[in-house]
């Protein structure tokens, strides 16, 4: 990464403290996902336990259960030019389940989910198969340059 990225970060504990990503980590990988994209940004990211990520998920998405990142675009009117880029809410216990469950380092599957959700609130997307795999091939491309390997390599 070669050129510097302005990201405010406004870090939002509302989990167990224990075991969680530092916020120079945090910073770290988002900005990882901003590389070439944006050279400023506001970021929040609220790390959340399962029924907050629950109530979200149904809220938000019409979902039951508790998801891993869920992620909330800035709706601002094109006129105003701010560096918002929205809210990441990264729920605790289905990170670290689905690195238990995956044989991943946690931290990994951490930079991996900052990284998804924020290309989510710089619009990318994995509903349509070709949106699915640009998504994917980036992320294991900005993985890499962190020294975490495919994400989606088969167990």
């Amino acid at each position: 990464m070669n050129t510097a990225i302005e990201l405010e970060l406004d870090l939002q504990i509302a989990c167990n403290a224990e075991n969680l990503p530092t916020e120079q980590d945090l910073r770290l990988w988002a900005t990882a996902a901003l590389q070439g994209l944006r050279d400023d940004a506001e970021l929040s990211i609220r790390l959340i336990d399962e029924s907050e990520s629950a109530e979200l998920n149904m809220q938000y998405r019409q979902k039951i259960g508790s998801t891993n990142v869920l992620s909330f675009p800035a709706d601002l009117p094109p006129e105003l030019e701010l560096p918002l880029l929205g809210d990441l809410a990264i729920c605790k216990q289905v990170v670290e389940r689905e690195a238990a469950d995956q044989h991943k380092a946690c931290l990994d599957h951490w930079a991996h989910m900052v990284i998804h959700g924020t290309l989510h609130l710089l619009g990318y997307d994995h509903i349509e198969d070709d949106e699915a795999e640009e998504m994917e091939t980036l992320e294991i491309a900005l993985l890499k340059t962190l020294n975490i390997s495919n994400p989606y390599t088969p167990i």
